[in-house]
């Protein structure tokens, strides 16, 4: 029996109510976004049936499909679905004596067919899970374990946030017209500042030149394009502003590790 609800916006406030637990909760998005605010718990995402966006204070998280996202305690975040349509599948964990500094950190990773596996078998669980409620307790708190031993490959699926008004009009400027190839030049023209100032507001508000977000933003757009709307590669490459196949194939394996074409034929990272 599927147990998946909608997402309740009160559910937050009860992630915190007991220390000890570890808290379940598989939702239905059904909105158009969760607002920011963050939890003491650590939170284990993964979701399903589109793509969403997450963002910090620090940066923007793109999570693709077969991907989960950890968050840290403490950390706050909005999220952002593609469709009010997306399943959002929830776990979050208390600190354990036995957590690395693998936990520590906001990161992306793929999920294999065990994990899968696993998240599905917590679908099962809703609310909080107490210590003294065993084995489940034991088999949820072995899900946070098992999470450093089998997420060795962390994605780099995330871009710095501007704050900056005219940064932020310049990237979705940019965004808007992710299929033109739009040279550094043209876009200091654009917007009638200099390119030395422009380069320079890149690399102070953002920690990247103008080249590094550029790339990265169109490898973000190409996975979204290959994983949600299930394009060839040659179609991919167009779209995001690659005449050239041989250069957006190597680009996409630079940043993303893999080969597009082995990224869409590799069952453990697609639907």
């Amino acid at each position: 029996m599927d147990r998946t609800l909608y997402v309740d916006k009160y559910y937050m406030t009860e992630v915190d109510t007991f220390e000890n637990s570890i808290y379940c909760h598989h939702a239905l998005m059904g909105e158009s976004f969760i607002s920011e605010h963050s939890h003491i718990k650590g939170q284990f995402l993964y979701t399903e049936g589109g793509i969403v966006f997450l963002k910090t204070e620090e940066k923007s998280y793109f999570l693709p499909a077969r991907h989960y996202i950890w968050i840290p305690g403490g950390i706050k975040h909005s999220i952002y679905p593609s469709s009010p349509e997306v399943v959002m599948r929830n776990l979050y964990f208390p600190k354990f004596d036995t957590d690395t500094d693998f936990f520590d950190k906001v990161n992306i990773y793929p999920v294999n067919d065990f994990l899968i596996e696993f998240i599905m078998f917590t679908n099962r669980w809703t609310g909080n899970i107490f210590p003294t409620e065993e084995p489940k307790f034991s088999i949820a708190k072995a899900f946070k374990l098992i999470l450093p031993e089998i997420s060795q490959t962390e994605l780099p699926l995330a871009l710095p946030y501007p704050k900056h008004e005219k940064l932020k009009a310049i990237v979705n400027y940019l965004e808007q017209r992710i299929d033109e190839n739009i040279s550094f030049k043209k876009l200091a023209e654009e917007f009638d500042v200099s390119e030395r100032t422009l380069a320079r507001l890149f690399q102070r508000e953002l920690n990247m030149s103008f080249i590094q977000y550029y790339t990265i933003l169109r490898m973000l757009t190409a996975l979204k394009l290959l994983l949600d709307e299930k394009m060839s590669v040659n179609e991919v490459a167009m779209q995001v502003g690659y005449s050239s196949l041989p250069t957006f194939s190597n680009t996409f394996n630079k940043v993303i590790g893999v080969r597009p074409s082995e990224y869409v034929k590799n069952k453990n990272l697609l639907l």
